[in-house]
């Protein structure tokens, strides 16, 4: 048996971590050998390979990205693009292949499985932590602890200067990272794109906080739109699977603070620092039970489906499921973080 590998979608802390544990396994229990593949779906696309042992995976354990490489191709956009897998495993030898990615990078496998008969196996990976058949994604806490961290450090040049400080977290359609680092991190403001929010109410709570001589923090995810508008883009261009680049709420949210406040509004956009450096504790340990989880799937040949944590139990649920729906923020939860709000 030869086991294919690629990570999808944007890198995150965590992913090498899968990769040890599946060919650590796969490699000295069941004597399988290993083909990584570059750059996340191109590599089978364009049959661009890399050979996957003991000796390769050896210390991958603490680094942060993806020692195969990771893109947003979408192979189903690509002409002939399945047609080009099929016979690129063929060409190598690849009896099956372990997807690890978000949502994108899952619901190409899911296609390839079920309509194309590719034999995956899906790791799910997103620090946003969206994917509704799991109860945690790799790479997601560490995403927190990092905001968590810098919100910290801003407090107090906030309050040196008493100036409003805006965090730029990461989160497209669901703020589970904005949530957690905000609640971790004493925010005084927490926006989600699950919620829109009234620029009003919020200036509101910043004037609050500084009638008591309190600096107010606002986190605020990449995704959130106010009540009167729409997402704030980068551009309009699109990527391969048609998302938009999300860039600036946070920049323009602070000019509206200081524009109807009168106090000075800093943004701090923390973007790909959330998803870089060594992967936390949790993350190593969710990651490796993953990854030794995944190639048990190819052992026991239940392809089609993708590994996921319930409870502290690993389980397998079908492709399809896990890419069905989004996993977003519970309007009970965030209603918690409110009593902190101004």
């Amino acid at each position: 048996m030869r086991v294919g590998v690629l990570t999808g979608g944007g890198d995150c802390p965590g992913l090498n971590a899968v990769i040890r544990a599946a060919v650590r396994k796969g490699v000295q229990e069941y004597g399988y050998g290993f083909t990584g593949f570059r750059d996340g779906w191109r590599g089978p696309l364009e049959g661009d390979t890399v050979t996957l042992d003991i000796q390769a995976v050896r210390g991958i354990l603490p680094r942060g990205g993806t020692i195969l490489g990771s893109s947003r191709t979408n192979p189903l956009k690509v002409e002939d693009g399945i047609r080009k897998i099929k016979e690129n495993l063929v060409k190598h030898e690849v009896d099956a292949l372990i997807a690890i990615g978000g949502e994108d990078t899952l619901g190409v496998a899911a296609r390839l499985s079920d309509e194309y008969g590719v034999r995956c196996v899906g790791v799910p990976k997103t620090i946003d932590n969206d994917l509704s058949a799991t109860d945690y994604t790799f790479g997601f806490d560490t995403a927190v602890n990092i905001a968590t961290e810098a919100i910290d450090r801003l407090h107090t040049t906030a309050e040196s200067h008493m100036r409003v400080l805006v965090v730029e977290v990461m989160g497209r359609h669901a703020g589970w990272i904005a949530l957690h680092s905000g609640l971790a991190g004493g925010a005084n403001v927490i926006l989600i794109p699950e919620q829109r929010f009234d620029v009003d109410q919020i200036c509101d709570w910043v004037t609050s906080r500084f009638k008591i001589r309190y600096a107010p923090i606002v986190v605020v995810a990449e995704g959130a739109m106010p009540k009167d508008g729409d997402a704030v883009l980068k551009d309009g261009t699109l990527d391969s699977f048609g998302h938009v680049r999300l860039s600036g709420i946070g920049e323009w949210l602070a000019k509206e603070i200081e524009k109807r406040t009168g106090k000075e509004a800093r943004t701090t956009v923390l973007g790909h620092v959330q998803r870089g450096g060594t992967p936390s504790a949790f993350d190593r340990w969710l990651a490796t039970r993953f990854g030794l989880h995944a190639i048990d799937a190819v052992r026991d040949e239940d392809f089609g489906v993708m590994v996921a944590l319930r409870g502290t139990d690993i389980v397998r649920v079908p492709l399809a499921e896990a890419t069905a729906t989004l996993k977003t923020v519970d309007p009970s939860l965030y209603a918690e973080a409110g009593v902190f709000f101004g």
